[in-house]
């Protein structure tokens, strides 16, 4: 109970910045939240999404990854269902990768969506602290100038000191802030780095498929002829 009356007592006495910066504080926690929700929902999307179209390319069933990527509305499936649908209209491997990588471009922004927000709160959160502190300094000089001398002593370091709790809460919030910032883009970087180094993965398979087919073609009517006697 004492706690809380001493945060009470620490927010009431910083004035009036406290509050825009109390607002970014809980917008910033409030996208920071659904920003780490969603990248687990599609990191969890990628791995089972990885794991039902493996069998699909290893069997060389095309058709069949682009039924099961177009079902889906994973990153992954976003970005494989481009490069296997090219492979019906080409084979050359450029194309296929030029396709998964228009893939990515679509994917990755839903991906970085409002994270750069968090960085931009941070610094405005300082920056409304120290703006705060200098409006109540300058309004505690005001008061001090025209109080009695014996008083102005204990008046400006009692001044000076509510003013410098408005700095010290936009760091507060600040410090989070920034945290959760270089949590996201960590998280984000490697789920980028998964669905690239999916892709790749996923279009060797598909060449090897291609290099296996042309080394051993099919014969025409679908099977092996009998050799003649003699």
């Amino acid at each position: 109970m004492e706690t809380l009356s001493t945060i009470i007592g620490f927010f009431q006495t910083g004035g009036l910045f406290m509050y825009p910066i109390l607002f970014i504080l809980a917008v910033g926690i409030a996208i920071g939240i659904e920003r780490y929700l969603y990248l687990t929902r599609v990191q969890t999307g990628v791995r089972k999404t990885w794991q039902q179209v493996v069998p699909l390319v290893q069997a060389k069933d095309y058709k069949g990854v682009v039924a099961a990527t177009e079902k889906s509305d994973s990153a992954l499936s976003k970005v494989l269902n481009y490069g296997f649908n090219r492979v019906f209209t080409s084979t050359r491997r450029d194309d296929i990768e030029t396709a998964m990588e228009e893939g990515l471009m679509e994917v990755i922004p839903a991906l970085e969506k409002r994270t750069h927000y968090l960085a931009t709160f941070a610094n405005i959160a300082t920056l409304l602290g120290l703006l705060g502190t200098i409006i109540g300094l300058i309004q505690a000089f005001t008061a001090v100038a025209n109080a009695d001398p014996a008083e102005k002593a204990n008046l400006l370091s009692a001044s000076i000191s509510v003013a410098m709790n408005t700095t010290a809460f936009g760091l507060i919030a600040a410090i989070p802030l920034l945290l959760m910032h270089t949590q996201l883009q960590t998280k984000t970087a490697a789920l980028v780095d998964n669905l690239e180094m999916a892709a790749v993965k996923s279009l060797n398979m598909l060449m090897l498929g291609a290099a296996q087919n042309r080394a051993n073609p099919r014969p025409a009517n679908g099977a092996a002829g009998k050799p003649r006697a003699s």
